[in-house]
């Protein structure tokens, strides 16, 4: 069995890290999905995305992630860190930088 592409790392009531790596497309569409529905996630107001293990994300992926920011009650602080360029690339066109910073 191999690990998913995302998993939470860490949450509590002030900060949520999600993990990424390997590849994040169509395929894992429904894994992310399912993840960003986490209860725990709803419960945080700060959300890292740890980036620097992914080697690439596609649109479908990077507009899951825009829409569940965009769409939760409360607003979330949004980072994301060690996204390598092709997937900051990714992230921006799907409009992910206007509700997140960028960070190595």
């Amino acid at each position: 069995m191999t690990d998913p592409p995302v998993r939470i790392t860490e949450a509590d009531e002030r900060h949520a890290v999600l993990a990424f790596a390997g590849d994040l497309d169509a395929r894992a569409l429904g894994v992310l999905e399912e993840l960003l529905l986490e209860p725990r996630l709803r419960k945080t107001g700060a959300w890292t995305l740890e980036m620097s293990g992914l080697e690439h994300i596609d649109l479908s992926c990077a507009y899951a992630l825009l829409r569940t920011v965009t769409r939760t009650p409360e607003p979330v602080a949004l980072t994301v860190r060690g996204a390598r360029p092709a997937v900051q690339r990714t992230l921006r066109q799907a409009g992910l930088d206007t509700v997140a910073g960028f960070t190595k």
